[in-house]
């Protein structure tokens, strides 16, 4: 597939993310959206990145601004550094895909730039922009920032005091995160006895929505061996998180998302048709507002809620469990300003403290309205044989009665963001191809864990089944 917008930036094959095309995309950004005079620049741990941020820095400075090398740090660090000085930012980065497929990340002065910049952007690049090469020494400067993350780790210092974590030991599945060493940082600084596990010199692809089997038991593994209360991890590049009960049973982000939103005190919840529905029966959130997949469209929602009342506490969160803070929200020891870009780091956090009050991470889960979830997805999938599929299922009520006959009769169907059909049952079924990778997801809800990984499984086989052979549907 050719690099293109997804639900979270730019994405593609590293081989086709060529020092021409990232110029160009840098230029288009430069050109179509209010970027300003200085753009800072960071980097996930892939082998590929550091290449691919030289590329953009150099299109910067041709572009006769200013290009600030943060180096390697987590996102939301560098969303909230350029926020923090009124700037724009790159973020190289492929999130949780494999090492093979990269991407870059757009923030604008004011956050995340939006679909509309999206289209902005792609239709710039359709344009000629001719720039003047510079002649040589007479390029934007260039400067290095290796600090940039110090402010992301005092947030969570300043906000949750040297005690919020006092007691709890941490397991820190680092692999290639590259918040691998901040998560250590701002747990010991809560108080907490971080315990670093499984650092890797390769890129792993760890994808904290659909953690597979064998990555389930080794967190289960250490949680015994090595005592834990929970343990923790993110993706690539830290935008998205990953916690376990001391059991080794990892929770689901928009659990994590919930729990967050709450302790937090918002009163709105925006977040993605995919997420756990137990949100709708939480009795704190007045308003949620259900989006199509992606930051962009959460974003938009969380706007739309501030424009009309800009005094809401209004949050949102991913199924992914990234979340995006839109007021000024207050943790125990002090003030937490918003972010409205996704973060691991603050659910990590908010959700240990609480469990920590609360006897533990199974009791805070088991807590909650009894929904359940369980998503995967199947890879190298020809990105026109799943559009196919998902075509022939919207358009035909008999088609989804034989291809979901094993799930009985259907109660209703969502096409807000794919095909989500609910069942006389309770159960519900989500079907969605991605749109920048070789991949279909499957998510899948019910009333028990097992159900729902019944469910999920299903889900899965049914698809394969059809994409391998059409015929059946």
């Amino acid at each position: 597939m050719a690099p293109k917008f997804g639900t979270s930036g730019l994405r593609g094959l590293v081989s086709e993310l060529t020092p021409d095309l990232v110029g160009a995309y840098v230029r288009a950004f430069l050109v179509a959206c209010p970027a300003g005079p200085r753009v800072l620049v960071g980097r996930d741990l892939r082998a590929s990145s550091p290449r691919i941020a030289e590329d953009a820095i150099a299109a910067i400075r041709a572009a006769w601004r200013e290009a600030v090398d943060c180096g390697a740090l987590p996102t939301p660090a560098l969303a909230l550094a350029a926020m923090g000085q009124g700037a724009a930012a790159i973020m190289v980065t492929g999130s949780h895909i494999p090492a093979d497929r990269n991407g870059l990340k757009f923030y604008l002065p004011s956050g995340e730039i939006s679909k509309a910049d999206e289209a902005a952007i792609g239709q710039a690049l359709e344009r000629p922009m001719a720039t003047p090469a510079p002649a040589a020494g007479q390029e934007g400067a260039r400067s290095f920032a290796p600090e940039a993350g110090a402010a992301y780790v005092a947030r969570y210092v300043q906000a949750f005091g040297d005690a919020a974590l006092a007691g709890l030991r941490v397991g820190v599945y680092q692999h290639s995160s590259v918040a691998r060493e901040t998560l250590v940082e701002i747990l010991g600084a809560l108080g907490a006895e971080p315990v670093p596990l499984a650092a890797s010199d390769s890129f792993v692809p760890v994808d904290t929505e659909a953690v597979d089997a064998g990555t389930r038991a080794m967190l289960a593994e250490w949680c015994a061996g090595q005592g834990l209360d929970a343990l923790v991890s993110t993706d690539g590049d830290a935008d998205r998180p990953m916690l376990t009960d001391a059991a080794g049973r990892v929770v689901p982000g928009d659990i994590l998302g919930a729990i967050t939103a709450r302790a937090l005190g918002a009163g709105a919840v925006c977040t993605p048709v995919s997420s756990n529905s137990l949100v709708t029966r939480l009795p704190e959130f007045e308003t949620v507002r259900l989006t199509r997949i992606g930051s962009p469209f959460v974003i938009a929602a969380m706007e739309e809620i501030l424009a009309a009342d800009p005094a809401a506490r209004v949050a949102g969160f991913e199924a992914n469990g990234g979340f995006l803070l839109g007021f000024a929200a207050r943790g125990p020891a002090g003030p937490l300003a918003p972010l409205m870009t996704r973060d691991a780091m603050l659910p990590l956090v908010t959700v240990l403290a609480a469990a920590r009050a609360a006897g533990g991470v199974a009791g805070l889960v088991a807590a909650l309205p009894a929904r359940h979830t369980a998503a995967d997805r199947l890879q190298q999938v020809a990105p026109e044989a799943a559009a196919a599929l998902l075509a022939r299922l919207d358009a035909s009520a008999g088609a989804r009665d034989a291809f979901f006959a094993p799930l009985g009769r259907e109660a209703g169907c969502d096409r807000t963001d794919g095909l989500r059909v609910s069942f006389a049952s309770g159960e519900i079924l989500h079907l969605r191809p991605s749109g920048n990778a070789p991949e279909f997801r499957v998510y899948a809800e019910a009333d028990s864990p097992d159900r729902a990984a019944a469910v999920l499984k299903l889900g899965l086989e049914r698809v394969a089944m059809v994409l391998v052979n059409s015929s059946l549907l």
